[in-house]
């Protein structure tokens, strides 16, 4: 398990990754709603990118993100239900050194309250690679908005108790 509390708030370096080829930065309403909660939660955007549903353009992507020391943390949204396009699990898991199964169990049980049993279709995931913690969350706003404010955002403050993730990740 990772250290735990810490008395004071230890901000990371997060990235954020949305997987469509019909947004752009100016109508990613998901990825924007990432952004603005990362900076309200006193983090720091490190980079941001769209880039189409395609395998080896977001491993290519994430591969320089986790080994870029300065990032510490990716979100991605969007690219993780059942059709055809949906490929992000594909993508992700083999650069996983580990995989955090919690995040998606427990996003699927909250979502649940919300969508009924079509949470099943989600494929939402996290891991660890190279000391870089990555959470994979469904495009819609409203999923971005459910796994930030009742998972991530409390599992990136040094303070929460009584563990978090911020003792995964190498010296800040």
């Amino acid at each position: 398990m990772s250290k735990c509390v810490a008395t004071e708030f230890i901000p990371t370096r997060i990235a954020v990754l949305t997987l469509s080829s019909k947004r752009t930065l100016a109508t990613d309403t998901a990825g924007e709603l990432l952004v603005e909660r990362i900076h309200a939660a006193g983090h720091e955007l490190a980079a941001r990118q769209i880039l189409p549903e395609n395998i080896y353009q977001i491993r290519a992507l994430l591969s320089q993100w986790i080994v870029d020391p300065t990032i510490t943390t990716i979100l991605t949204n969007g690219g993780t239900g059942i059709t055809q396009k949906d490929v992000l699990p594909e993508a992700i898991q083999p650069l996983f050194d580990k995989s955090i199964e919690g995040f998606g169990e427990l996003f699927r049980q909250l979502s649940y309250a919300d969508i009924g049993t079509s949470t099943i279709q989600s494929r939402a995931i996290a891991g660890v690679a190279n000391g870089t913690i990555l959470f994979c969350m469904p495009g819609s706003p409203k999923a971005c908005t459910l796994a930030w404010d009742e998972i991530i955002t409390k599992q990136l403050d040094s303070r929460n108790g009584p563990c978090n993730l911020i003792g995964v990740l190498p010296e800040l």
